[in-house]
């Protein structure tokens, strides 16, 4: 019997998982709590915080603990969409936005699937100050849409899966208008061992490309320990922009190790690193 699982569980267990993956790793100090960064420093923000039954207060005490700046968001989309919270409509998205007004966070959304943007309206998307999603809600070989974090997916063939998912990140950002593709480059448990082997060159290239098309960031997530090295490198030298998040939840939200790493060992500037747009100029406004 297949046991369906939530996202959120599934993020827990994948936390532990994506712990013990072995990579070329250099640590470097994050900065002192409170202390300014240098003009060229780069600030840390994670874009990619779920408040879960979290107090603002509590995630705001862990951001000034950690000096790290955080961009809270919300699942939303359609009611087909399980979460313990699933925002649905313009009046629902306007709530959000009141509950985070004049706190020192940045107002985002984690959008659902593909129709997500029929449950709201440009003007009220545009007052956010960025959207983000990822390619963990896919197609399957007969096109029925799976969700990857089900304990009933099954990849199948690898290279027959790695050629839909990546066909599935260029159809997301040519039909979405989304500021930050997150948890990017995830693979499945049983593929993430051949992740160098599944992510060929022309397969990363193909997803840089729509990444520079249509103006989105890449996350470089904490929690997965993605986009590896190896795939950074190629989505610089292309001129990609950059955002951080955890999708951690609970106390270890803001982790930034792993954004630290690739700041060393890609030598990013800050104009290598997402900003959220000014308005007139968010992907919700460009798309």
């Amino acid at each position: 019997m297949n046991i369906p699982i939530s996202r959120r569980e599934f993020v827990a267990g994948a936390l532990a998982a994506a712990g013990a993956l072995s990579l070329d790793r250099s640590v470097s100090a994050a900065p002192a709590p409170g202390a300014e960064p240098p003009k060229d420093e780069i600030p840390l923000v994670d874009y990619h915080v779920h408040r879960d039954g979290t107090t603002l207060e509590k995630l705001l005490a862990i951001s000034r603990q950690k000096n790290v700046k955080f961009g809270v968001v919300e699942h939303a989309g359609t009611k087909e969409n399980k979460y313990p919270v699933i925002l649905s409509s313009d009046d629902e998205l306007k709530q959000y936005i009141a509950s985070l007004e004049g706190k020192p966070v940045y107002k985002g959304i984690q959008a659902e699937w593909l129709d997500w943007m029929t449950c709201f309206s440009k003007e009220v998307v545009a007052q956010l100050d960025y959207v983000l999603t990822d390619a963990w809600t896919l197609r399957d070989e007969a096109g029925k849409k799976v969700r990857m974090w089900d304990s009933g997916f099954r990849v199948g063939n690898p290279e027959k899966f790695m050629d839909r998912y990546v066909d599935f990140h260029l159809e997301l950002m040519e039909k979405e208008p989304i500021d930050i593709l997150a948890n990017a480059t995830w693979l499945p448990a049983g593929l993430q061992k051949q992740y160098k082997k599944l992510w060929t060159p022309n397969r990363v290239q193909k997803v840089i490309d729509a990444v520079l098309k249509y103006g989105v960031a890449v996350e470089i997530s904490s929690q997965y320990l993605v986009p590896q090295f190896n795939w950074l490198r190629a989505a610089k030298a292309a001129g990609v922009k950059f955002s951080f998040g955890s999708n951690i939840r609970g106390p270890g939200v803001g982790k930034s190790d792993y954004w630290l790493e690739a700041i060393k060992a890609l030598g990013l500037k800050r104009s290598d690193i997402f900003t959220p747009a000014p308005p007139g100029k968010k992907a919700i406004e460009r798309r």
